[in-house]
């Protein structure tokens, strides 16, 4: 997959987990040092972003993203930004975990991880959801490491997929 960025074409390592496939159980660590998991069926719907940096418009946009869960009261929803390593800084937005993914494991399985060259080792700017069941229900990873994330699409995945698993096996 190609990824834009400045003038430059990055590429990234692996295929990223397509939709409708389980999502893996991945150890990351917050900025303290304390292992937490993420992925996996854990009877919550997951909404995990991974990016490349951290800058004010998408800060600006996991506040109003936020906002946009509790005006529609999406409740139930663990929210994740997760970055390949401990250069970046946790941006402290209220709700929201920060992983590191030190051993890797996240930007393998999930593929994101940005091939050799600018932004080698990185994580390509990649937005996931996870239902209840642990598969993988939306995916949405812009070809340009400047673009936002699309909210409005984002939310009524968010809302159909806490609300597809009822728990009793097959739907």
């Amino acid at each position: 997959m190609k990824i834009n960025y400045q003038n430059s074409t990055l590429h990234l390592e692996d295929m990223p987990l397509d939709v409708g496939y389980a999502s893996e159980k991945v150890t990351l660590k917050n900025p303290s040092g304390e292992t937490f998991a993420l992925g996996g069926q854990n009877g919550f719907t997951q909404l995990i972003l991974s990016v490349p940096f951290i800058d004010e418009p998408l800060i600006a946009q996991l506040q109003e993203l936020n906002t946009l869960l509790s005006l529609n009261a999406l409740t139930g929803v663990s929210k994740t930004l997760i970055v390949a390593n401990d250069s970046h800084t946790d941006p402290q937005i209220e709700g929201w975990q920060f992983g590191i993914d030190t051993d890797e494991a996240f930007g393998d399985y999930y593929g994101v991880r940005l091939a050799k060259g600018e932004l080698g080792g990185e994580f390509a700017k990649a937005l996931f959801i996870v239902s209840k069941d642990g598969a993988l229900f939306y995916n949405d990873i812009p070809n340009d490491l400047n673009t936002l994330f699309s909210l409005e699409k984002a939310l009524s995945k968010i809302a159909a997929a806490n609300n597809c698993y009822t728990g009793k096996g097959c739907h």
